[in-house]
């Protein structure tokens, strides 16, 4: 009998999730045409209000399994389900998503609000249904005065904050977001990361975040998906013990710091080990 090398509390096997499962993904697999494997037999399963961030280093995958993810990206092999269906969003309510990437893609002849409306537009909803849905989307990141401004007068955090609010101008269910903070300040970083962690509790979200900070990774998260690279997979799956709410101290604390040392030791591991 082999035994898994992760210790996971016994569940069913889930092969067929539930419409209450926002994200499935069984045997996934990426090969691009040149032959490189850019993922390699990914399952994993993620429940309704779970924050789970996917953390590597550059080149394992993580950008391909969160475009797979929002459907952007087909698999070469096994199949992505969302709320057990084979397509994501076909406007139920309860199961949307939207997604944030790495960079704000704000249009810059457009005002602030009209960027944040750039998504009910394309789905046809009419401007008085739209206006107070930006409204509150735009109060949700702590941009409400910024509605008429352009996206050249925002700072770049502030341009990031813009781009979360046009995904959740749709009201998703599922937030799938590519290391949105990246090229920030370490200051803005960590204001934003608390920001959304806020969100994310108040809102009901569920969210699949991908990182290459582990910092980043242990503050927002409930779950953290430690990718190992060439081929991309999942080597460790880590459940993240932390307060609800999370604050500086939380960031202080010698849990959190025993707990960055514990995926720093694997990401050590997955990407050093089979040299």
């Amino acid at each position: 009998m082999m035994l898994h090398s992760l210790a996971m509390p016994a569940a069913p096997v889930l092969d067929q999730p539930g419409p209450n499962t926002p994200l499935f993904a069984n045997q996934v697999e990426k090969t691009y045409p040149n032959g490189t494997q850019a993922l390699q037999r990914v399952k994993l399963l993620i429940q309704q209000g779970e924050f789970v961030s996917l953390l590597g280093p550059s080149g394992c995958g993580k950008s391909t399994l969160l475009k797979m993810f929002a459907g952007l990206e087909q698999p070469s092999a096994g199949h992505v389900r969302w709320w057990g269906k084979a397509a994501p969003g076909d406007g139920e309510a309860g199961q949307s998503l939207g997604m944030v990437f790495q960079e704000a893609t704000l249009m810059p002849w457009a005002r602030v609000r009209d960027n944040v409306r750039l998504p009910l537009d394309l789905a046809g909803v009419p401007h008085a249904e739209s206006e107070p849905k930006v409204a509150a989307a735009l109060d949700l990141v702590g941009l409400g005065r910024f509605g008429a401004a352009y996206p050249r007068e925002l700072s770049g955090g502030m341009q990031m904050r813009a781009s979360i609010a046009r995904a959740l101008a749709t009201t998703p269910n599922l937030l799938l977001m590519d290391e949105p903070f990246g090229a920030l300040d370490e200051f803005t970083r960590n204001k934003l990361d608390s920001d959304l962690r806020d969100l994310y509790a108040r809102q009901d979200l569920t969210v699949v975040f991908v990182t290459h900070s582990i910092y980043e990774a242990v503050f927002l998260s409930s779950r953290v998906l430690v990718m190992g690279a060439r081929p991309g997979r999942v080597i460790a799956d880590v459940a993240i013990d932390g307060p609800a709410l999370r604050d500086e101290a939380f960031r202080a604390s010698p849990g959190f710091i025993a707990q960055c040392a514990h995926l720093s030791q694997l990401l050590v591991e997955a990407n050093h080990g089979h040299h």
